[in-house]
């Protein structure tokens, strides 16, 4: 559900799913949360809000790009515990 504020004026619907519709074809790989839209007589300023995006950590673990362990078999597991890490000073 997109939450929508008009402040100075009214808008119509039809008006408002524009300014949706405008956000969606702009911004096609965010997920749109919130439009505020601010009527200045003819003009209409648009602020939107997108949801977080949630990302995973990628660490490079034994020359391949992983997330997490849990689809390595015991072998690259093994392989991963006896690694020498090593500290930055």
């Amino acid at each position: 559900m997109i939450d929508i504020n008009v402040i100075g004026g009214k808008l119509s619907e039809a008006e408002v799913q524009y300014y949706i519709s405008e956000a969606e074809e702009k911004y096609p790989e965010k997920n749109l949360r919130a439009i505020e839209l601010e009527v200045d007589g003819n003009y209409v300023n648009a602020k939107y809000s997108f949801a977080d995006v949630p990302f995973q950590r990628i660490r490079r673990i034994t020359g391949y790009l992983v997330g997490t362990l849990d689809r390595f078999n015991n072998a690259k597991r093994a392989e991963e515990r006896s690694r020498v890490k090593h500290e930055v000073m």
